[in-house]
């Protein structure tokens, strides 16, 4: 029972966790959707087992763990693409500021900067 209340109150701060902080950014309807069904379906599989074998028995999977499992590598196999897409966004952002500041900070020819003699002799 204990372990039920801690998981439900891990999968319920995680997605409040996942809306709160992407729903800023420019995350899909879609990934959120989908993120929120997986998480419900955590917590069916927590309150409910039963089910979850029921519905991996529908589908031709032996066990609800073996479903859950299968679940799992899906979800991280998204997780890694995304990931991986979102840092190639970012890459490609900073190349194109760092162009824009090399142009920007970038002298002309006929506006070299010419050296100021302050020494003292």
């Amino acid at each position: 029972m204990l372990i039920q209340i801690l998981l439900i109150a891990s999968v319920v701060a995680l997605l409040l966790l996942f809306l709160r902080h992407h729903g800023k950014s420019k995350t899909a309807a879609s990934v959120k959707i989908g993120f929120s069904v997986f998480m419900m379906f955590g917590v069916i599989a927590v309150l409910w087992p039963g089910v979850v074998s029921a519905i991996a028995n529908a589908l031709g999977v032996g066990r609800g763990t073996d479903l859950l499992l299968y679940g799992m590598v899906v979800a991280f196999g998204f997780a890694t693409i995304n990931t991986f897409l979102r840092f190639k966004e970012l890459e490609l952002r900073y190349a194109k500021l760092v162009r824009a500041m090399a142009i920007q900070n970038s002298k002309a020819p006929d506006e070299e900067i010419k050296p100021t003699d302050t020494s003292v002799v």
